[in-house]
C-alpha cells in the first residue's frame, strides 16, 4: 500500500488554483510532486494527466505543442515539463486565450527558468511552488507553526524534547525522500541514493546540459556533499577534479538546476563595508548527502566536525521547508563578516528578524549567543530581533531578552 503524507504546500497550491492560470510545481525527482498534484486534483471532474516520461507523449509534445496543451476549462497536469520546454510558449498562448484560473499544473524536476532553451517566463500567469523532500513536520503530521511562534515572541511555550543527539543524527542520515523513508536499512537507503544519482546523470542531465564527463559529475556531487554548510568557493570545490573553471561552473549549475544543492544568500541589508558576500552551500537532502559521503551513525556520532556539518544541513532543510510553506512571508539568509562574526541563519519578515545558531551538542552557555547579541545590537536597525540557538537538549530556556536555547525538535513539534 502506498503511504502518502500531508504536504505543507498543498494549501497554497489549492489557493493558487483559484487565482492563477498556471501552477509550476518544481523540486527534485522523487520528492512527491506527482503524488501531490494528483491528490490536489482528486475529485476534480475531467482532470487531464500527461507525463513527459512517456516517450509517445514526449514525441507528441515536440511535434505539436499547441495541440498537446489544448483543452477546455479542466485542470491539465503536465509532468516533467522540463523535458519539453517548447511547451511553455504553447501554454502561454493557451491561457491568454482562456483566462480561467486553475487550468494547468506543470511539474518539473529541474529549475525550468535556468534551462538554456527557455525564453518564456509565463510572467503574470504562473505561481511557482518549490516542493522539497519530506520535512520532519510533514512526516509527523505537524503544522508549520514554528516561525510564527518565534516571530510572535512565543518561544517560552515550545514543548520539551524527547529526542537525543543520536535521534537527530538518525533522522538526518535518513533524509526525506518518500521512498527512502520507507526503507528499513542503511544499506537499502544507500543503494537507493546511488541508483537515484545514476538515473539523474543518465537521463535528466541530458535534457538540461551537455555533460560530457559523467564520472567527473558524480565526483563533483560528492565534493558538493562534503562542502555542505560551507561558504561557496568554486576553485576549492573543484580542486581534486580535472575540469576547467568554466566546465566546473557549468556542472555546478547543472546540479543546482536539478535541486540537489541550494545556495543561501548573504544578508546584506547594511552599508557595513566588512560584511561577507559569499553564498552558503547546502545539500537539499541530508540522506543523499550522507550516502554520497559514506556516512553511518557510528562514523558521525563521535566526530564533531561530521555531526556538526550533518546537523546544520539538517536544520537548513527544515527551515527551508518552513520558509517555503509561508508563501513568501519570510526570507532566509546567513551572516558573516571579516571579523568572523557569523550567524548560521537569518529569517526575516516585514516586522522582525530571527537569528538562528545551530549546535549539535546538548550543552549551551552564554558564549553560544555572542554573535546573536552582537547582531542584535549593531545590525538589526531597530527591528525587533529574536536570537535562538537550536541544540540537542531537552528544554526551551531563556538566555536574555529575546534570546532562547530551543530543542531542534521544536522545528516540527511547535503545537
Amino acid at each position: 500500500m502506498t503511504i502518502t503524507y500531508p504536504r505543507w504546500q498543498a494549501a497554497s497550491i489549492r489557493t493558487a488554483l483559484t487565482e492563477r492560470r498556471v501552477i509550476l510545481l518544481e523540486g527534485p525527482r522523487q520528492c512527491g510532486k506527482t503524488t501531490l498534484a494528483r491528490q490536489i486534483a482528486r475529485g476534480g471532474e475531467g482532470t487531464i494527466y500527461r507525463t513527459l516520461d512517456d516517450q509517445t507523449l514526449l514525441n507528441s509534445a515536440f511535434e505539436d505543442p499547441h495541440g498537446f496543451v489544448a483543452h477546455g476549462n479542466e485542470l491539465m497536469i503536465i509532468d516533467e515539463v522540463q523535458r519539453a520546454p517548447l511547451l511553455l510558449p504553447a501554454v502561454k498562448k493557451d491561457v491568454d486565450e482562456n483566462e480561467t484560473p486553475g487550468r494547468f499544473i506543470l511539474t518539473g524536476s529541474a529549475n525550468i527558468q535556468s534551462l538554456p532553451k527557455v525564453n518564456e517566463s509565463l510572467a503574470g500567469r504562473v505561481r511557482k511552488v518549490r516542493l522539497r523532500p519530506l520535512s520532519e513536520g510533514e512526516l509527523e503530521n505537524a503544522q508549520p507553526q514554528f516561525l510564527s511562534r518565534i516571530f510572535a515572541g512565543d518561544a517560552k511555550s515550545l514543548p520539551a524534547s524527547t529526542l537525543n543527539k543520536d535521534d537527530y543524527l538518525t533522522r538526518a542520515l535518513r533524509g526525506g525522500f518518500p521512498e527512502v523513508v520507507r526503507l528499513e536499512s542503511e544499506r537499502q537507503r544507500r543503494l537507493w541514493h546511488k541508483d537515484y544519482l545514476q538515473a539523474l546523470i543518465d537521463r535528466d542531465l541530458r535534457d538540461i546540459a551537455n555533460i560530457r564527463r559523467q564520472d567527473s559529475l558524480l565526483k563533483l556531487i560528492e565534493a558538493l556533499a562534503a562542502w555542505s554548510s560551507k561558504y561557496m568557493d568554486v576553485s576549492a570545490i573543484g580542486a581534486s577534479l580535472a575540469l576547467t573553471h568554466g566546465t566546473l561552473e557549468s556542472y555546478i549549475n547543472a546540479v543546482e538546476t536539478l535541486y540537489l544543492v541550494d545556495r543561501v544568500r548573504p544578508w546584506t541589508k547594511t552599508d557595513y563595508a566588512r560584511i561577507g558576500k559569499k553564498d552558503k552551500l547546502f545539500m537539499a537532502d541530508t540522506g543523499l548527502m550522507a550516502s554520497c559521503m559514506g556516512w553511518s551513525l557510528d562514523k558521525v556520532r563521535l566526530n564533531g566536525e561530521l555531526n556538526g556539518k550533518l546537523i546544520e544541513t539538517f536544520v537548513y532543510t527544515q527551515l527551508a521547508a518552513l520558509v517555503d510553506a509561508s508563501s513568501g512571508e519570510y526570507t532566509l539568509s546567513h551572516y558573516r563578516d571579516r571579523e568572523k562574526r557569523e550567524v548560521d541563519f537569518l529569517i526575516e519578515n516585514d516586522d522582525a528578524i530571527v537569528g538562528v545558531e545551530v549546535k549539535a551538542g546538548t550543552n549551551i552557555d552564554a558564549d553560544s549567543f555572542k554573535h546573536l547579541k552582537w547582531f542584535k545590537a549593531n545590525m538589526a536597525g531597530g527591528k525587533p530581533f529574536y536570537g535562538i540557538v537550536l541544540y540537542s537538549g531537552e528544554y526551551t530556556v531563556p538566555f536574555g531578552d529575546g534570546l532562547w536555547a530551543i530543542p531542534t525538535s521544536a522545528l516540527w513539534c511547535a503545537q
